[in-house]
């Protein structure tokens, strides 16, 4: 294997990038952002790995989450307020609830490229560049639109820098306070029964924290009431911008992706000899990679092994992708293999990407109960193999949106998808079933990890 540098991936091949006008306006722009400040630091990096190896380990759980694709339009305090709170809501259930400490990872602050399934779209005859994030271009159906820029990956850069300063603020500032805890319920969910039983678990919550400041232990003397960390994550597609923010540590020596705390491989550019594994296989942050159904036994362990050579438990997240109907036929071997190999990974399930469909009325959708039933296969086929599903990965959003249909709490039918379907991209949960799922799994995952010795 040739020795690694920052920018040996561009001597590989490489699948789901734009097709630039002016190159030369492209490097000019890498070359700036190559000079900008980084977003995250070593030291952060390697707690969350740290904090995911305790994962690996079956002694925490790992909650991913956020927007499909991060917009430029919809950016705005209100909504990074609402995906936080509802991050907080959904870990405390875990913790309550499951019993288990929760590690947050947002897909924000730099969740902007996504992977297309072709490289143009055809309306009414007119055939332009596929949408792909808004990193690279606008979802606006125009040729102007649809031309990449470069000075994008700028804008996402500002974009995600703001956005990063005000989830510290939020993490460091009283907001996560878990004297707040019934202030995290959002008002649209605060009127039905998901709801109420939130309150109540908070309740319950506050009755114990009076019983320990009656003993001395005050949210102004312990950090671990009024502070948490939120790491961030995004899918490292467009290798450009990824790049331009790798640094080397004074420290260490090593070379960090700088622009957040953990980035994943999609399950379309995993290929061994392409060059997103080059260029991961180099950084020192934790990693993911998404494990869909076309994986093979074999070529899942050569992925593993290129990518956490070391064996180091908390480098690696496998993602597993398969949809509802697909977990059970394909899922159980790999796992299998891995764990005869003896290798430290984390599992963690992403039930969204292989449950969507298309409603009648033509919106890009995906069903609740589908979502739910992956999860609950995930959890039984680790159960029967006696290994740890150690975390779950979701598109979802705080805002009040009707883009998946189904749930208790939310009784959203494909045709009142309409109604509030913002998405840039794929459907997301929204807070009422991001928060039902949660309680779901905090009542499976007590179950499995009792199970279990740590």
């Amino acid at each position: 294997m040739k020795t690694w540098n920052p920018s040996s991936w561009r001597d590989f091949p490489i699948k789901q990038q734009p097709t630039y006008n002016d190159l030369e306006k492209l490097k000019k722009v890498e070359n700036e952002l190559s000079s900008y400040p980084p977003l995250i630091f070593a030291g952060e990096a390697l707690s969350l790995k740290n904090q995911l190896a305790d994962v690996v380990n079956g002694k925490a759980f790992l909650l991913q989450g956020g927007d499909c694709a991060e917009s430029f339009t919809s950016f705005n305090a209100n909504n990074i307020k609402d995906l936080f709170k509802v991050m907080m809501q959904m870990a405390v259930v875990l913790t309550f609830s499951g019993g288990c400490p929760v590690v947050k990872v947002g897909r924000v602050a730099g969740q902007f490229a996504k992977p297309r399934s072709a490289d143009f779209e055809e309306i009414n005859g007119i055939s332009l560049p596929s949408y792909r994030g808004d990193i690279i271009n606008d979802i606006d159906f125009t040729e102007k639109a649809r031309n990449p820029k470069s000075k994008r990956l700028l804008k996402a850069y500002n974009q995600s820098a703001a956005t990063m300063n005000l989830l510290r603020a939020f993490s460091r500032g009283g907001m996560a306070d878990l004297n707040s805890v019934q202030s995290w319920n959002l008002d649209f969910v605060k009127d039905n029964e998901l709801g109420s039983k939130y309150e109540q678990m908070a309740d319950k919550i506050t009755e114990a924290l009076n019983f320990m400041k009656a003993c001395g232990i005050t949210s102004e003397n312990t950090a671990q009431l009024n502070q948490t960390n939120l790491f961030t994550s995004h899918e490292a597609l467009l290798l450009n911008y990824e790049q331009a923010l790798t640094r080397k540590d004074s420290i260490s020596g090593d070379w960090y992706n700088c622009a957040a705390h953990m980035l994943w491989i999609g399950d379309r550019t995993r290929d061994l000899k392409d060059a997103h594994i080059e260029y991961f296989r180099g950084i020192k942050n934790p990693i993911g990679c998404k494990v869909g159904p076309s994986m093979k036994e074999d070529e899942l362990i050569q992925l593993i092994d290129t990518l956490n050579p070391e064996n180091e438990a908390g480098r690696l997240n496998l993602i597993v992708r398969m949809g509802a109907n697909k977990i059970e036929d394909h899922f159980p071997k790999l796992l299998a293999k891995v764990k005869k190999e003896g290798k430290n990974v984390l599992w963690s399930s992403d039930p969204m990407h292989g449950n969507t469909i298309k409603a009648d009325n033509g919106y890009k959708t995906r069903d609740f109960e589908a979502v739910l039933s992956e999860v609950r296969k995930f959890f039984q086929i680790h159960r029967s193999e006696g290994t740890y599903a150690g975390g779950i990965h979701l598109e979802m959003t705080g805002q009040d949106v009707t883009e998946c249909t189904g749930s208790t709490s939310s009784a959203i039918t494909q045709e009142g998808l309409a109604s509030r379907y913002n998405t840039q991209c794929d459907p997301r949960l929204n807070a009422d079933q991001a928060l039902e799922l949660a309680f779901m799994i905090a009542d499976t995952l007590k179950e499995a990890r009792s199970e279990i010795i740590v």
